[in-house]
Parts: structure tokens; sequence; C-alpha cells
């Protein structure tokens, strides 16, 4: 018997989704969700929260008239299926490589991709801009932002429900509702939006409370009509509809996020009916259609290439720890031993190596959901009381709290100790994620100081170093594994401002810091046997710069070169350049900077990308030779 043809391979455009039937949606849904699996197994990817939305997206494109009406997808995770549909299938298994298509949307890429998003809760503000500039055009065309119940904790999201409100124009948010953001998500506002109070619970509650007040003569049937005089009161008063509500947001639902027919009636009783701002409480389920990720949708919410069949990681050759591991197990061996060691982070327990923390200490664990700014001054405010608070973000999450660090942290001259994971290039999720602006940011502010390992062991004691620091500091630290070194048993403080010399050399000096320091040393070799000899400093500290031995080397070799995996513009080589100059005013330095360029870099494998930035050992080697030949 012939296989049914597949209806995804004539779908291009959301013009041809529409020109299916209804009945024909579900089957499409789970050929999208095989080609998803496939291609994620493969390539590595975002699985879980992708699996969840798939009938949600086929609704949205076949009720909206996208892309005139503007879909915004907050944080990207779940954006697959939105690419699949948008005129991207053919190059889906390109998905998250070098020169293939984003894992998130990205304007440049489609105009089906309405706002480049990558970081969460922007998607109402987003939604609401263009809402607005519709508004002010006299475009009737709607903008629909999609919102997981994990993003709705940020701030941010709220600020924009406020204003969304005030101003009452047709903006649509679909409340994405799965209880998951990249871990269970956490707080107060979590549980109020919880599945539990589902359509039938409501009307079961609705009715006993009806049956209660009947059962007082005259006044509870008079209680019961003051009621009624307000529709769905009962409903309103106990449902997450009543916080939307208070925002004067029309609330519709909790509705079955995987029920294509409910789906297209309560849209497009929304697109035909309503006016002003509305909400669509849609509740869902991460890795629908997959078990395993169903079962274990945080270990699925972003993975490496798997086995379909077992779910498990494709076997891979021995490798060290990762950072991420070792800053883990460091801080619960700290902890062991001091208790006012107290670990934050904002939704990523898992993702930033601090689960085992969780566990063993979990009154001095606190995951505030998606709120980086909250987690700074909460870490402020415990270390006014004489706690040693570690706030453990990745890179590229430290942006959204810049005046909490300055304002509430640096100023005051707080002990937080900052531990900030992915920092430099990330890889395959791309330019939203890489963590290559951190020491620029961080290094102007007073008070601050900065660390970067070479390695895994000088982790460890640089974690060591920033605890006992009476003041704030912050040690980055790569995605992926260490190198291999062998771990210390004890740990020890690093002096603040002290870099270690590793190689000797009189013709230049090589800066590397952090994750270059190995691919530096492994230039200077090379070096060595063209007749070109390269001393090679690991700084240690970004700031206080080691001021002496910088200087030291440099007036020797009379050439330096510095090498990051952060911006050129206001890094560690500006931080170089400054000190030569400020120090050797009559010694000219011939100096070069080698960092990430004045651009937002692509994704792709780190090596990819240290390569295409020139920060790799051969980049480093070439200019080195450069440097030389400079009278």
């Amino acid at each position: 018997m012939k296989a049914d043809p597949s209806l995804l391979a004539t779908i291009n455009s959301p013009q041809d989704l529409r020109r299916l039937s209804t009945s024909q949606l579900p089957r499409l849904a789970e050929e999208i969700r095989r080609e998803i699996i496939e291609t994620v197994s493969k390539n590595g990817g975002h699985l879980a929260p992708c699996l969840g939305v798939v009938e949600l997206t086929l609704a949205l494109h076949y009720v909206f008239n996208t892309p005139d009406d503007k879909l915004i997808w907050d944080v990207g995770h779940q954006a697959y299926a939105h690419k699949l549909l948008t005129g991207r299938r053919e190059r889906f298994n390109t998905l998250r490589k070098h020169n293939g298509i984003s894992g998130f949307p990205k304007r440049s890429e489609s105009p089906y991709d309405a706002f480049d998003t990558g970081h969460s809760s922007t998607s109402i503000s987003a939604s609401l801009g263009i809402s607005l500039a519709k508004s002010l055009k006299g475009d009737h065309h709607r903008a629909i932002a999609v919102i997981g119940d994990g993003s709705m904790t940020g701030g941010m999201a709220f600020e924009a429900l406020n204003q969304a409100g005030h101003v009452d124009k047709n903006l649509i948010v679909v409340l994405n509702d799965n209880e998951m953001s990249i871990s269970p998500n956490v707080g107060a506002l979590s549980s109020f939006l919880s599945r539990k109070m589902t359509g039938r619970a409501v009307s079961r509650l609705k009715r006993d409370m009806e049956q209660f007040l009947k059962s007082f003569a005259n006044v509870g049937e008079n209680i019961l009509q003051v009621l009624k005089k307000s529709e769905e009161s009962i409903k309103g008063f106990f449902t997450p509809g009543m916080l939307f509500e208070a925002l004067k947001f029309e609330y519709v639902g909790p509705i079955p996020g995987h029920q294509i027919d409910t789906l297209l009636e309560t849209l497009q009783n929304v697109r035909d009916f309503s006016h002003g701002p509305v909400l669509i409480h849609v509740i869902t389920t991460k890795g629908k259609g997959y078990r395993p990720a169903e079962e274990n949708p945080g270990d699925y919410h972003g993975v490496g290439p798997f086995d379909i069949a077992t779910g498990a990681p494709l076997p891979s050759a021995p490798s060290p720890p990762t950072y991420t591991k070792t800053f883990g197990n460091t801080i619960v061996q700290m902890a062991d031993l001091d208790a006012r060691i107290i670990a934050i982070t904002a939704a990523m327990p898992a993702g930033t190596g601090l689960s085992t923390f969780a566990r063993r200490f979990p009154d001095r664990f606190f995951d505030v959901g998606i709120a980086e700014q909250h987690a700074v001054t909460f870490a402020a405010g415990l270390a006014t009381e004489g706690m040693l608070p570690v706030v453990a973000v990745y890179s590229t999450f430290l942006q959204r709290a810049m005046d909490q660090v300055i304002h509430d942290v640096c100023l005051p001259n707080l002990p937080v100790t900052f531990a900030i994971d992915r920092g430099g290039l990330v890889g395959d999720d791309g330019p939203t994620h890489h963590g290559v602006f951190d020491i620029s940011f961080l290094r102007m502010i007073p008070n601050m100081v900065i660390m970067a390992p070479k390695d895994e062991e000088e982790l460890q004691h640089m974690l060591y170093t920033a605890i006992h620091h009476p003041g704030p500091a912050a040690v980055r630290y790569p995605r992926g594994n260490g190198v291999g070194v062998k771990l210390s048993t004890k740990l020890m403080t690093f002096p603040i401002g002290k870099g270690e010399l590793l190689r000797e050399g009189d013709d230049l000096l090589i800066l590397p810091v952090g994750n270059r320091v190995y691919s530096a040393l492994a230039a200077s070799e090379g070096l060595a046997k063209i007749g070109i000899q390269a001393a090679v400093i690991n700084p240690r500290f970004i700031k206080p710069l080691d001021g002496d031995l910088i200087c030291e080397w440099a007036t020797r070799t009379g050439r330096v070169l510095t090498v990051e995996d952060n911006v050129r513009n206001g890094g560690f080589g500006s931080s170089v350049l400054e000190l030569l100059a400020k120090r050797l005013t009559n010694h000219p330095i011939t100096t070069r900077i080698l960092g990430i360029p004045d651009r937002f870099v692509e994704h792709g494998s780190q090596e990819i990308l240290y390569k295409n930035c020139g920060i790799d050992t051969p980049a480093i080697t070439s200019a080195a030779i450069e440097l030389m030949a400079v009278k």
C-alpha cells in the first residue's frame, strides 16, 4: 500500500497552511514533531519547548494573516515549528549550524520573524510597540506575543502589561503555560498561574458556591444576584483572570493547548470580536509527543545530539569536567565549611551547576526566577547582613542587571561574588548568547575585581579568592570542558592583582586572558621553532592588572600582543594599552589587540568562531609574526 504523501512537504508558507482543511492539521502537527525530533537529535537545540507549541503555532498561523499580522516569540526557544511553516523547511537541517538557519527568530532571516529574540520577557514590550506603530499608521493588523509562564516572571513583562492596559490598543498576548522555563518555575506568580485551576475545576467551584449561597434563605440569594451582575465574577476571583483583568486585559482561558479545534475557535473569536488588549491563557505540555522529553522536560530543554529511540546523548570520547561542573563542585566544597555562603540563580539551577548545592543546602539556595535585576539586588541585601552571596549567571544574562551591579553592589562595595558562566563565544546559540561584553562593561565599574581562569584548577582558587574578597568580585569562565588538569584538594586565595609568568622570551610579550592562555602557549611553542621567543604571562586578574609584571616584560621585549575572548572595544587589551600609556611614557611599545571584532558574531561551533574571530592558535601565531615585522 502506497504511503500517504507528506503534508509538511507541501508547506512553504502560511498561505499553503491555510489551504489545508482543519481536519488535516493534527496529522501535520505529528509530521512537524517528527521533523523537529530528527533534526535536533543530529544538531542539538531546544527540543522540549518546541514540541510543546506545535498545535499552538499551527493555529496562530492558520488564523492570523502573518506576516502582516506580527507574531513575536518570547525568548525564541519555541520557534522551530514556526520556522518550518515559514519558508525554511528545506534548510531546516542546517539549524544552528554555521552558515545555517538560526535557532532563534531573526528578522534578517525571514519576514515572518517580526522581532529578534533570545532573552526572555521582551515579547510584550516589542508587541506593544509594533501595535502602537500600526495604530499610528492606520494599519489594523494585529501584533501577537507568545510568552511562556517562566518568562512572565520577568519584571519587564509586567511593565509592558501595565502600559498595554493603559493605552488600550489591539494587542494579543498568548500565555503559553507549561509550568516550566528551563527549570521548574518558582515563586508566587508561578503558583498563581498553575494549571490546577482548569476550566472544569472552576465550573465545579462556581456550581458549589452557588449551592452554598442558596442554602442561606434570602441573604444567600441576594449575594448571588450581586455576583451574577458581574459576568464571570466568581471565575475571575478564583483564577489568574483577576490579575490580568486588573491590568485591563480581557482574559480568555485557560484553554487546552493541544486541541487544535479549540485553539482555532478561540483565536478566531479573539481576532473577530475582541477590541483592546487580550490575554489568552493556553495550557501546554513541554516535550509533547516525545516521551523522554515529556517525562524530563528540564533535561530536554536544550540538548546536544541524542539517540531518538532511547533519548540518551550520543556517546562521545571521555573529556574533562566542564567549567560549570567544576564551579558547582567547588561552591559545595566551600559551603560545607562556611555557612555564610549563599547561592543564587535566575531560573537556571542546572545550567549554572547549582543542582547539587540546591539539594545539599536548600535553605541557602535561591532560584529567583527569570529576574536577573532582582537577583543582584537581593544578593546585595544579603551581603549587608554578613552573608557571602554568589550570583551564578550566564554572561549574556548579566547584561540585564547592569544598573544593579553598579548601584546596589559596587557603589556600596558589598562582598557579592559573580560566577559568570559562558564568558566568551558560546557556539551554536549565536549572537544573543555569546558572552563577549562582560569584560568591557564590568571593568569600568569602581570597586569591581575581575578574574578569568586559564583552566578548571585555577577556577577553583579564583572562586575561593572572590568569596573571601571584602568587596565585589567576578570570575568569568567559558562554556564547555576544562583542559584536563589535576584539581587541587585544598583551595587557596590568589593575591589580588597578581599574574603569573608562564614562559620567558625576549622578542615579544603575549598576554592572553582566560581560555586563550593555552592557545597562546601553543602559539609560543610554534614561534620558538622559527626563532621567535615569546614571553607569555597569564594575567589572572583583568582588574586590577599586575602592572609591575606586565610593564617589566613589555619594556624588555618592546612588543605586546593581547588576546581575549571578549570584544576588543573597551576589553582586556584596552586596559593593557591604558596601563602602558600611563606607566611607560618613555618606552615606546608596539602593540596589537586580538579579540572579538566590532560586530555581532554568527552562530557556529566554538572552534569555527575562534578561527573566524582571529583568536585561535594559528591567528595568534600570525599576529605575532606580523608584530615582529614592525620596526
